[in-house]
Parts: structure tokens; sequence; C-alpha cells
């Protein structure tokens, strides 16, 4: 165990102090935390460093390494954040991920065993990804119980986007059962709109594609959200063939099936427009709008979500922008409307009067709608429109 190692540094200190100047860390320092000064004695190896740590119990020679495995180690961080969707150098990140990675090369240390031929830095390596998993792991929001789950809702993710049958090729990859395969799917379904999704190959490997939806409503989120789905159904066969053509084209989804595409490949609204002759790109869009609108009062109808209408009755402007607006709202598409004040120079807001529905001690309608448009870039302010939320 490593409560039997000491790790005494005396005579060496950080070559580069971590803030300097009191400022957020730079990235040529995060760089080099590991870095020492003077620099540790001369080997042939740096593995000789790991050897003596062990057998000295001193992990000062294990500082040694870091002092030369450190630029290897930045490009393994720096490969895995160019696929993360996120800031691509994000120094506090870069240098909470290098500290993780360091402490599960620690955790490892003792199961090192150079009698099987590898080298230290060979046998740390896969250790070394999944320290870097486990980080990002923690900070997303759906992420799963096990890092071994972990691996196989991305291994699912890349199967799903990759290939017609992704139960049957999950179930023949892990050897399990057909029910086994399609909860993992049903995982995978239900995280898709979640966050940036970004899978692994089949070996192990990210992609850097993103298979996630956008941030935007649309009932592909529902629709393989649990219990919903049969409500969704109920709901879209209620459209008409064209509403129904515009939304699956769209949304890269197929109702028969459930399959959801890459937004990458569906069609613009100048092809779709092709689809339906005499129609024109800026038609086409119109017709999709409707659809979704059409398809949330339905939803609205079945219990499956909650919706707000909004209506622009009146505005002001100033240089060209909207100062002040008076919006009515109704709740779930029904009952007498309701009104609301802004004043988008101030960012503020004021419930005239209540919608039916809308409760007075919550006014959930009502601060989603202010949510919306306070939310709204000024010029794409809407004289109409509809907002869905969940349950």
């Amino acid at each position: 165990m490593l409560h039997s190692f000491t790790w005494n540094m005396t005579g060496y200190i950080l070559k580069h102090a971590v803030n300097p100047h009191g400022d957020s860390i730079i990235p040529y320092v995060a760089e080099r935390i590991f870095q020492l000064e003077p620099e540790p004695p001369m080997v042939d190896s740096p593995n000789e460093y790991i050897l003596s740590a062990v057998q000295e119990k001193d992990l000062m020679y294990f500082s040694f390494f870091l002092h030369h495995y450190e630029p290897q180690l930045n490009k393994r961080i720096k490969s895995f954040l160019g696929v993360d969707g996120g800031n691509l150098y994000d120094t506090d990140r870069f240098i909470d991920i290098k500290l993780s990675c360091r402490e599960q090369m620690l955790q490892k240390l003792m199961d090192y065993d150079p009698a099987k031929g590898a080298e230290y830095a060979t046998y740390i390596f896969p250790f070394i990804r999944d320290a870097m998993l486990r980080f990002r792991m923690g900070e997303e929001k759906w992420s799963v119980s096990s890092l071994t789950n972990y691996k196989m809702v991305r291994s699912m993710a890349w199967l799903y986007h990759n290939t017609k049958d992704a139960v049957s090729e999950f179930s023949k990859k892990y050897n399990c059962d057909f029910a086994l395969a399609e909860e993992y799917l049903r995982v995978v379904r239900g995280i898709r709109n979640q966050q940036p999704f970004y899978v692994t190959d089949e070996d192990g490997e990210e992609t850097g594609e993103d298979v996630a939806l956008d941030d935007t409503w649309n009932y592909s989120d529902i629709l393989w959200n649990g219990i919903q789905a049969e409500k969704v159904q109920r709901a879209f066969d209620k459209l008409n063939y064209r509403e129904q053509t515009l939304l699956e084209k769209r949304l890269a989804i197929c109702m028969t099936c459930g399959h959801v595409g890459s937004w990458k490949g569906r069609p613009t609204f100048e092809e779709l427009a092709v689809m339906f002759e005499g129609s024109t790109a800026s038609g086409a869009e119109r017709a999709y709008r409707r659809a979704v609108d059409k398809l949330t009062e339905l939803l609205v109808a079945e219990g499956a979500i909650h919706a707000v209408r909004l209506k622009q009755k009146s505005k002001t402007k100033r240089k060209k922008k909207i100062a002040t607006a008076i919006y009515e709202y109704q709740a779930d598409c029904d009952g007498e409307w309701g009104q609301i004040s802004f004043d988008f120079e101030n960012g503020t807001s004021e419930i005239v009067r209540l919608a039916d529905w809308d409760t007075m001690k919550t006014n959930r309608f009502a601060n989603k709608a202010i949510a919306y448009l306070l939310n709204c870039e000024n010029e794409k302010l809407p004289k109409e429109t509809i907002v869905a939320f969940e349950l």
C-alpha cells in the first residue's frame, strides 16, 4: 500500500509557479505543473524511476517519472479534450483532469509488474483513459453508476448510430441477451437530448462525433423518453401526410421504428420544398413550424406535455430594437388569455393578468413565458409562438 511510501522532495522545487501573477493559470504553466528544478538525475530510461520508486518505497522517484512523462500526458489530455465538446483549453479543467490521471497512476503503481515485460508508461496507458472518462462521467448529468456501464452506454451509442441493428450487434459483442441490450439502447435514447454526447468506436476510442440533438424542443425528445411513446404516437397519427413527412424528415426520426438518425444528414428546407412540388424553402419552413405547433397542441390534449401560447399585442421600438412589449399568453392552449408586460431594455417583466389554469401561487405558465421571451434575441422576438415544456 502507498501509505508505506515516503514522498520527500527536499532539494527540489516546482520549476514554474502555478499562479505567478494572481490571474488564472496560463496554458504554458498548465502543461508544466510536474516540472522540477533542478533536473532529476539522468537515467537510461524513465522506467528506472518507477522501479526505484517501488523498490525503495519513495515517491520522489515517481515525481521524477512525471517530470519526463508530462509531455506525453499533455498530449493524451489534449486529444481527449479535442472530442469533449467543451472549451478545448480551459486550463483549470485541464489541470483537474491531469491531477485525476496522476491519482490513477499512483493507485496503479503497486499493481505494476515489470516482469511481464511492459514499461510502466505502456502499462498505465488504458488506466489514464479510464481516469479521463471517470472525470467526465462525474461532470455529466446523465452519468450512470459505474465506469463499466458508462463505457457500455457509449459503445451502444456508437452501434446505434452506425449499424442497422444495434441491439443484435451489442448482444453479440458483449455476449448478453437482447433484453439487456435493449435496456442499454433505452438509456442511450433517454440521454440523447440532455447534452452533447460523443461516442466511442468499436475499439473504445472516441470518434469526436456529436450525436446529440440540438437544445430546441421537438417531439423526438419525448418519443423515446419513458411512457410517453403511446401518447406521442396517437398525436402523430392525427396529423396529415404532409405534416407527418415534414416532421419525420426534418427531425431525422422514423415514427415506425423509432430510429433517430444523424442531424447532419437531415434535409434542408430547400430539399423539403422539392418533395412537395410548388413549395418554396420559406414555405416549407412555415409548414414545418405549423406542423410542430399542431403536434404540440395534440400532445397537450394527450397530457404528454404542457405548453404556453404567446401572442404579441403591442410593442414600442427604440433604435430599431423592441424596447417594450405587451404579450398575451394562454396556458395549455386553452381558456382565457393572460397578459405580461416586458421591458426588454432593462430585462424586466410584470404579470398584468393571469391566464386561466395558471396558478396564483406558482405562475407556472407565466414564468415559462417570461423566461422564454427574456432569453430571446431582440431581433427574433416572436409575434406568435408556442413554447412546450415537460410535465
